[in-house]
């Protein structure tokens, strides 16, 4: 399922419900609908911030590394299976990221759900 965080300050940014469900937890908000409000707004780019920091210094997590050896041999070689393409929270989460600073700036909420 796919949200939609609409702004006057932006475009529209789409995001699976499961990788906003992240983000929003982070800012204590309803995954289905819910406002961050421009005053809001600081609060969010800096918590968001720091957890894509956080998240850079951990790039890989034991989880996608257990499922790379799971589909390799003991050579460690593999003719069956791409390549791994990790998509990392930061890169999720920058067009968000992204519209709130817009919002920031321009004073306006950003909404989803409604």
């Amino acid at each position: 399922m796919l949200i939609t965080f609409t702004s006057k300050a932006a475009s529209e940014v789409l995001m699976y419900k499961e990788h906003a469900k992240r983000i929003l937890d982070l800012l204590h908000k309803d995954v289905d609908r819910g406002v961050i409000t421009a005053a809001e707004a600081p609060h969010a780019l800096q918590v968001l911030e720091k957890e894509i920091d956080e998240s850079r210094q951990h790039s890989v997590s034991e989880d996608v590394e257990r499922d790379v050896h799971a589909h390799h041999n003991e050579h460690g070689d593999d003719t069956d299976h791409e390549e791994i393409e990790v998509v990392s929270f930061s890169t999720r989460a920058y067009p968000l990221l992204e519209m709130l600073r817009a919002a920031k700036a321009g004073g306006h909420d950003v909404v989803w759900g409604v």
